[in-house]
């Protein structure tokens, strides 16, 4: 089965890139990946590293919606865009359209990558989750429901990707 105009070798490769240094990023952070920087006090559970593996890739496809060329070099919208200038994305209401889109979509990816992070942290390293309940209230309410809001998270992201490849098909959004 080929692939289709818009799923060009730059982008695949974007996605490699981003799905990498997400993945790396989140798994130094949360201590997921042992380093001298960061530690926890619980070792990962399952969930959260299933999560983390799950998550990485779908924010490398939202990451690389976001720095991929949007069309091949080859089509005629990117060649002659709405406004009749070579090069340009589209113009009028569609590129109003575009940027309404863009925001909402990257607004539920930001939620939605806030929320993966806490879902794979220590329950005692997070802060908030410390100071709202206490060490006890942290590792007795807040790790329990960590796979809950893992699973709304990755709801979430799968619903950006679906949200941001349908934008990228159509060609009714452009890298930033």
């Amino acid at each position: 089965m080929a692939c289709p105009a818009w799923m060009t070798a730059r982008f695949r490769l974007h996605i490699l890139l981003w799905t990498v240094l997400s993945g790396l990023a989140y798994g130094l952070v949360t201590a997921i990946i042992p380093n001298p920087v960061f530690g926890r006090e619980v070792p990962p559970t399952s969930a959260s590293i299933a999560i983390w593996l799950i998550s990485a890739p779908l924010m490398g496809i939202i990451g690389a919606t976001y720095t991929a060329p949007w069309l091949p070099a080859t089509s005629p919208i990117f060649l002659l865009g709405g406004d009749g200038v070579a090069g340009t994305t589209p113009a009028g209401g569609l590129a109003a359209a575009a940027a309404v889109e863009d925001e909402r979509a990257g607004w539920l990816g930001g939620v939605a990558s806030f929320g993966t992070f806490l879902a794979i942290g220590c329950p005692v390293c997070n802060k908030i989750a410390l100071l709202l309940l206490g060490t006890s209230g942290a590792l007795s309410v807040w790790a329990p429901i960590q796979p809950i809001v893992g699973a709304v998270s990755l709801a979430l992201l799968l619903g950006t990707v679906a949200w941001r490849l349908r934008m990228r098909a159509t060609g009714a959004t452009c890298a930033a």
